[in-house]
């Protein structure tokens, strides 16, 4: 399966930025569905409302779907990468 890559940058509550990545099935190409994948992410950190559109996430490339992505890409339809500032 090839995953495709969203590079995002969110600004927190606080003013620092985040940095992660959101993968996601090559597929899907709709991205208010994307959006809506980093949005519920951001509620799992406690940065819901936080605006996320194409300012903030963009497609990036194309990747080869990895074993520890699997598992959560078959249960949500999503994974998620932590690069910066997610804590």
């Amino acid at each position: 399966m090839k995953i495709a890559v969203w590079d995002t940058y969110v600004t927190k509550k606080d003013g620092s930025v985040m940095h992660f990545d959101i993968l996601a099935p090559e597929e899907i190409k709709d991205t208010t569905v994307i959006y809506g994948y980093g949005k519920a992410y951001l509620k799992t950190k406690g940065q819901d409302g936080q605006p996320l559109t194409s300012k903030e996430c963009r497609f990036c490339h194309v990747e080869t779907l990895r074993p520890n992505w699997d598992a959560d890409i078959k249960k949500q339809g999503y994974f998620i990468i932590e690069m910066e500032n997610c804590n």
